[in-house]
């Protein structure tokens, strides 16, 4: 509530006289031409974002200039007005949000590049295809291991691991691939709403504290309906065969499974830092880090003796396969799995944040605030912003919300973690997990494929609403 009340009082004192602005330090230019050619340039960056599939332009090219921009336009209107050292101050608090959600997140995609290169989601995949399951067995395993393993993976690894799946199994089936991907990019979406880790939205609202850890998982049964309902319709459109995968044996790499219990107990050490110390969890997260490093120092010192157990062992049985696959063996190493991060999305959030961050600083979020949950009402609005969030993403809807902080339930904020989660299933744009599909699932999963099932997704986006609100009732009693 303290930024909101900031906010607010922005936006009270730009109809001040001017010694009163020049004394409490803040400007709203919510009125001003500095303040309209900041929104413009936002808006055009933002529809250079939605183009990025058919410009082949990287997202986080055009936010990083508009935030730029922004922040140079405002500090050269703060100098104009005799006030050259405020914006400092605004920017970097804006700049410390960020580095918290960055450094937690790059620990996390670190330990899912590093499970990668062991080769346990190949092994995962790998296993999947010998089973030899049916089309609809194959949609439902796919589906329901993407709404439970995005809640700790993330939807984006999730989705592209089980896109990767199934474009191996049936990968001469087009139709099969489309209505896949559209189900796996709900599974991914739905799963990771009732997690922290499942979405940079849900770590946002955790790492600003307005929800405890555990609250989130009453978000499990709504986020479940909210993908079994179209599921369920779609499933009738399974064709009722069986594929002819080409099936592949997968050996993990020493130390995968360490590696995940690692990155289990990184995950309890981040929960521990804020559950029981109060402090932020990227302490946490970056104290697991120092974990993998420990076990790749080890795995390094280890290698020799392990590739002589080996190729003793693969000379004996006379594999020449084997022997070759080991004279090609590298050494783990932890930062080359930190220079595989997804950096282009890391970037993106750093515009996003920070182009959000400076129009909330010149009052446009107080505005906001003023008309979406006080004006109206937080149920409308929370329900609004998430069908919202499938144009724009989620990531500027949360960061927006959670910089207004309007005064709401624990069941408010709740709703619109929910929300902002599914919502960005309607479109295959709404979301990065849709977005990276269609590069991934190219001519098989296409915009206007995902399109055609927005009616039963957004019934179960509505469904999904109603069951919170009816099931979680009572913490919408409960205040921040």
């Amino acid at each position: 509530m303290k930024r909101s009340k900031l906010g607010l009082l922005g936006l009270g004192l730009g109809l001040a006289p001017a010694p009163v602005l020049a004394a409490s330090g803040t400007l709203d230019l919510t009125t001003s031409g500095v303040g309209y050619i900041a929104l413009i340039v936002f808006t055009l960056a933002y529809l250079l974002v939605m183009g990025e599939e058919k410009l082949h332009l990287r997202k986080s090219k055009p936010v990083l200039v508009a935030a730029g921009i922004i922040w140079a336009l405002i500090g050269w209107h703060y100098v104009q007005a005799g006030l050259p050292y405020e914006t400092a101050d605004a920017f970097k608090h804006t700049l410390l949000e960020f580095a918290e959600l960055m450094l937690f997140l790059l620990v996390a995609m670190t330990y899912i590049n590093a499970l990668e290169e062991r080769r346990a989601f190949d092994a995962l995949r790998a296993w999947l295809v010998r089973k030899g399951f049916s089309y609809p067995a194959l949609f439902w395993i796919t589906g329901l291991l993407s709404f439970f393993l995005s809640p700790i993976a993330d939807n984006l690894t999730t989705a592209l691991l089980m896109c990767a799946v199934v474009m191996k199994v049936a990968e001469h089936d087009s139709k099969f691939i489309g209505l896949s991907c559209v189900n796996i990019v709900l599974a991914a979406n739905a799963g990771g709403a009732f997690s922290p880790f499942g979405d940079i939205t849900t770590l946002m609202v955790w790492q600003a504290g307005v929800i405890n850890f555990q609250e989130f998982f009453v978000l499990f049964i709504p986020a479940a309906v909210s993908y079994l309902v179209p599921a369920c319709v779609m499933y009738y459109f399974v064709p009722k065969t069986k594929p002819g995968g080409v099936i592949e044996n997968v050996e993990l790499k020493r130390g995968a499974i360490r590696i995940a219990c690692l990155f289990v107990f990184t995950v309890m050490t981040a929960v521990c830092f804020k559950t029981l110390l109060n402090l932020p969890p990227v302490m946490g997260m970056m104290m697991g880090l120092g974990y993998l490093q420990f076990f790749g120092y080890f795995l390094r010192m280890t290698l020799p003796g392990s590739l002589a157990r080996k190729r003793a062992k693969a000379e004996q049985r006379g594999d020449q396969q084997a022997l070759k696959r080991l004279g090609g063996v590298v050494p783990f190493d932890v930062f080359s799995r930190v220079q595989r991060a997804e950096w282009d999305t890391l970037l993106f959030f750093y515009g996003v944040v920070m182009c959000v961050g400076g129009l909330g600083y010149m009052g446009y979020l107080a505005v906001l605030s003023n008309f979406l949950y006080l004006d109206w009402n937080a149920t409308g609005a929370n329900i609004v912003l998430g069908l919202l969030s499938a144009v724009i993403d989620n990531i500027p809807v949360m960061f927006a919300v959670l910089t207004m902080m309007p005064d709401m339930s624990h069941g408010h904020w709740l709703l619109i973690t929910l929300t902002a989660g599914i919502g960005g299933s309607l479109l295959s744009v709404g979301s990065a997990a849709g977005v990276a599909l269609m590069g991934q699932a190219r001519g098989h999963y296409t915009f206007f494929g995902h399109l055609k099932w927005s009616p039963v997704i957004l019934l179960g986006y509505i469904a999904g609403v109603a069951v919170h609100l009816w099931l979680n009732a009572s913490y919408f009693a409960i205040h921040s």
